[in-house]
């Protein structure tokens, strides 16, 4: 496929995976995982973001991040939305600049990105005291808004944030696409957002069935002119280049049992195969 590229920074997919080309950037992985100076980031952009093609795959959600980078590419040619499917915010306003955790905050004050909506999260952040640290000036203006699940959250936390649940979220979905009135689209697909049965991540696993997403992708393709996107979140074995680094990674990281890496490929390659086509099939 000449329009997408793996990005290997780890060993989170098998070589070959879909017969994807593939850039061999294992050195950047570990300088590169959960958190890294904007330095290093912009040497990333100016070295290796160039050389990719509109559609990515990378490796483990650590580098979530680096969607700041890839939609600022799509950007470039004109305003963009961005649609993350990810089962966290990734809202902080907190330094560092370049996170895992505040990713998308940072995308939503780029003037070259018109929203930034998030579909799927499920986990404590939206919660007292954890939201207190939420990019609130971007969800007043709706430069930023977070689609959560309802099943996930305590009823004062459904109110607030007006959460989704399992029954009635494509009625939602599709009203969301029907708004673009066919804009330009870069969607990331952060893998945690899958259910524990779907997918082997990092992170905590949301509630999405790989066919749910490729149902929205689709429709997504019906609705809006999709520019780029990146699919990440596959687990793969910490390596860290930097003590801070590593000591905030694992302070961090969910206390998750360790899974069986071949078992994990398996499971997520089978996601994989639901997603990538319907993202970047055509």
């Amino acid at each position: 496929m000449a329009d997408a590229t793996h990005l290997v920074l780890d060993d989170a997919w098998p070589h070959g995976v879909l017969g994807l080309p593939e850039l061999d950037a294992h050195e950047w992985g570990p300088r590169l995982r959960y958190v890294a100076p904007r330095a290093l980031v912009a040497q990333f952009e100016a070295d290796v973001a160039p050389r990719l093609a509109p559609f990515v795959l990378y490796g483990s959600g650590d580098f979530h991040f680096l969607s700041g980078v890839l939609v600022r590419r799509a950007a470039a040619d004109g305003p963009v939305v961005l649609v993350s499917f990810d089962n966290h915010p990734d809202w902080d306003v907190r330094p560092p600049y370049w996170s895992c955790g505040g990713w998308a905050a940072r995308a939503s004050r780029d003037p070259c990105i018109a929203k930034v909506s998030v579909w799927g999260c499920g986990n404590f952040e939206l919660r007292f005291p954890a939201r207190t640290f939420a990019d609130r000036r971007a969800l007043r203006a709706g430069r930023l808004e977070v689609n959560a699940w309802a099943e996930r959250q305590p009823a004062a936390v459904q109110a607030r944030f007006g959460c989704m649940t399992r029954t009635d979220w494509r009625e939602r979905f599709e009203a969301f696409a029907s708004s673009l009135g066919g804009s330009r689209v870069y969607v990331t697909v952060d893998m945690d957002c899958l259910a524990e049965d779907e997918a082997a991540t990092n992170w905590e696993n949301g509630l999405f069935a790989a066919s749910d997403l490729a149902w929205a992708l689709e429709l997504l393709h019906a609705q809006a002119r999709l520019v780029g996107g990146d699919v990440c979140g596959a687990w793969s074995e910490p390596r860290y280049a930097r003590a801070g680094q590593r000591f905030a990674g694992r302070w961090d990281h969910p206390k998750l049992e360790r899974p069986d890496p071949d078992r994990a490929r398996q499971l997520n390659v089978r996601a994989l195969r639901t997603i990538w086509p319907a993202l970047a099939g055509r």
